[in-house]
């Protein structure tokens, strides 16, 4: 009797310990929809879907809730589903270098615990919903080397805590919003190689945490903003491949402080 009563005992134990370990059904849930979505049975790395979720490659659980996402270069192919939304603990999510294809879910912005998200290197396109700027968390925004297109929302002025937004090799037009100089967190701003047009918006000289700028490869025309020379820990600035007219203004910035400087200079 005594050895049963231990061995029920430790089958309740360890019952209670897997359940702990488990994540609740609906986030449980969409992890299987993102794995069928993409095509899990071809990953590089897949997942066992009858084994814990917590033994799931590239997922991490904490006090019982998925809150990162990291399937880097693991042969996504697909879309995402729009049940992304039930990871509402998500911090962290890299599905970058993979060959995920469409336009993204509008439920992905109802993940406002985001920080991380880097969708770069794949093949996701449409426009980036005006809806970013519920990501009031988000501190990287990494989608370079895609084809997204239209242009630059405005609300992404309001992901306050962004330091990293890079946009890279899309095909983004129209203008660069000046309200981009809202973000006084911003370290690196990426639109290198798209169609972005008009002018450099003097808000950026508002971004005094700024290190590298690349704006190279666009339709951007006229001056560069005096404005610019304020940026006193910028590193990197990329320029060249525009219609600009850079060499008045750029004489007045701390060149010896710039580790890389391309700007095409004017054949007199």
């Amino acid at each position: 009797m005594r050895k049963l009563f231990l061995f029920l005992l430790l089958v309740l134990i360890s019952s209670e310990l897997v359940s702990a370990l488990e994540v609740p059904r609906k986030e449980r849930k969409a992890l299987v929809d993102l794995y069928y979505a993409t095509k899990g049975e071809l990953w590089t790395r897949t997942w066992d879907l009858s084994e814990p979720t917590t033994d799931w490659h590239g997922v991490k659980v904490v006090n019982g809730h998925v809150v990162e996402i990291n399937l880097f270069r693991n042969n996504l192919t697909g879309q995402i589903p729009p049940s992304i939304e039930k990871l509402e603990h998500l911090t962290y999510l890299n599905l970058a270098f993979n060959r995920i294809e469409g336009s993204l879910p509008e439920t992905l912005f109802n993940l406002d615990q985001l920080q991380i998200l880097k969708l770069e290197m794949n093949r996701i396109s449409g426009a980036l919903s005006g809806k970013i700027r519920k990501l009031k968390n988000l501190v990287e925004l990494s989608m370079f080397n895609n084809f997204i297109s239209g242009s630059i929302p405005i609300g992404v002025s309001e992901c306050t805590n962004l330091k990293i937004l890079n946009l890279s090799g899309n095909n983004l037009s129209g203008q660069i919003p000046n309200a981009i100089g809202n973000l006084d967190k911003l370290e690196n701003l990426g639109l290198f190689q798209n169609r972005l047009s008009g002018t450099i918006p003097s808000g950026l000289g508002n971004l005094h945490n700024l290190k590298e700028l690349a704006l190279a490869h666009n339709h951007l025309k006229g001056d560069v903003p005096e404005e610019l020379t304020r940026l006193a820990n910028l590193r990197i600035l990329l320029i060249q491949s525009n219609e600009l007219n850079p060499l008045e203004n750029l004489e007045q910035l701390n060149q010896d402080k710039l580790t890389i400087l391309e700007y095409d200079k004017n054949e007199d």
